[in-house]
């Protein structure tokens, strides 16, 4: 099963590399990792994707509260949570996939952030699910290359 961990770590040199080393001297499977700063410029928060039975997470989880720079670890998979990414992706631009691509941009609250002659390159912005969505009704019309950000959570902030 998927899991999302957010990860509170000291913003130090190395810390992102610790975590990474931590996952693969264990065999654990990393799906995504993002890490960026919080409200306060010396702590980050690392949002971990990772695949594994309850067994696997539990040890997981522990692992991480193991390593010297971190200072909150929570899976936030079954609890109120925001999640998000970013994709940007560039599609090859003919005259007869145009129209289709304008109208599949609309669709997903896409946003053009690029378009030469023969590509467009377009922003979508939402859940993990929605840019699976959107990958996979664009690839018919030509996908030259995509990039994507990884999942960023947290949960949902009290009422």
């Amino acid at each position: 099963m998927k899991h999302i961990i957010s990860v509170l770590v000291e913003n130090k040199f190395g810390t992102l590399n610790r975590v990474a080393a931590m996952f693969s001297a264990r065999g654990f499977n990393l799906e995504s990792i993002s890490i960026g700063e919080t409200e306060d410029n010396e702590i980050s928060r690392m949002t971990i994707v990772t695949r594994g039975d309850d067994s696997i997470i539990s040890q997981i989880l522990k692992q991480l509260n193991r390593l010297i720079d971190t200072l909150k670890v929570v899976d936030v998979t079954h609890k109120p949570h925001i999640s998000r990414e970013v994709l940007l992706m560039t599609l090859n631009r003919g005259k007869q996939s145009q129209q289709e691509i304008f109208n599949l941009i609309d669709v997903f609250k896409a946003k053009v952030v690029d378009i030469k002659q023969k590509s467009i390159t377009i922003e979508v912005v939402g859940s993990p699910d929605k840019i699976n969505t959107t990958i996979e009704m664009f690839r018919p019309l030509g996908i030259k290359e995509i990039a994507r950000s990884g999942t960023v959570a947290m949960t949902r902030g009290e009422s």
